[in-house]
Order: C-alpha cells, then structure tokens, then sequence
C-alpha cells in the first residue's frame, strides 16, 4: 500500500505545477522570471534569481541520489555543488528550470513505486528517515519559491 507515498506526491506536484494554497506554483512563478534579470544580485550581496534556482536543483538531485540509493560519495559531491559559483554560460535560466522539472519527474516516478513502510527508513548517513526528507524537499521548494517572488517584485 502507498496512500502516504501517493498524498507526498499529490503535495509535491500541487508545490510545482498545481495549485498551492500559498499562491502560484513554482514553476508557474519561475517561468514569470524576466530572463534578462536572473543574475542580479541584491544589494550586490544577496543571492540572485539563478542562484536560487541552481541551490534548489542540488537538493532535489539529493533526494534523487537517496531514491536511486546513490553512493555516499555520490551523496557528497551533489551537496559540494550547493550555492555553487555560477557560470553563466553553464548554468542558464532555461537549463536550470529544465533541470528542476527533469528532476522532480524522476523523483515522482521512482516514488510510484514504492510503499509506505520505506518512508520509515533511515536516508543513509543521515538521521533522518525518507518521510521526513520528502516532506522536507516539499518545504524547500515552498520556501525558496518565497524568495524568488519576493526578488522578482524587487527587481521588476
């Protein structure tokens, strides 16, 4: 049986592309964003738009790592890219949100297939069990999408 399993992906898609009782999904948002205003920071200090962006694809691509039991050293060099130094040829607006989306996708489809009793389980290396992770990716997402909505009106 999987109605946790499937109530956690029923939130996480509602966050990304449905409609959240916060306001607009995070996709709906991140594709609002004027391209031409992703790397300005504020106050030449804070983060920027792709910044946000980009430290939201590592910790999705960490919970990835964790569904398809990827090796600590796996594990560790995805967190080494977190609030990475930004290369604008490298790392665009587009490629980013292409990113995101690709990510969820697959961490959705890998979550069809399990139970319930997994999200019991211990995320190796962590103390903290997969319940918790996901629920938290979910927050994760929630919150940064605040501060890109924020930054966007700033900027706008």
């Amino acid at each position: 049986m999987n109605k946790e399993v499937q109530s956690i992906i029923k939130n996480l898609e509602n966050t990304l592309s449905g409609q959240p009782w916060f306001g607009r999904a995070v996709y709906e948002l991140l594709d609002e964003i004027d391209e031409t205003k992703v790397s300005i920071k504020p106050n030449d200090k804070e983060h920027s738009l792709l910044e946000l962006l980009w430290h939201m694809n590592t910790w999705a691509d960490f919970v990835l790592a964790h569904l398809e039991n990827k090796t600590p050293e796996e594990v560790s060099s995805i967190e080494a890219n977190d609030w990475r130094v930004i290369d604008p040829q490298k790392h665009t607006w587009e490629k980013g949100i292409a990113e995101l989306k690709a990510i969820h996708k697959e961490i959705i489809s890998l979550l069809n297939e399990k139970d319930d009793s997994f999200l019991k389980e211990m995320v190796p290396g962590r103390q903290f069990n997969f319940r918790f992770m996901l629920n938290g990716l979910i927050q994760h997402n929630i919150y940064h999408a605040g501060q890109i909505a924020y930054l966007k009106k700033m900027l706008d």
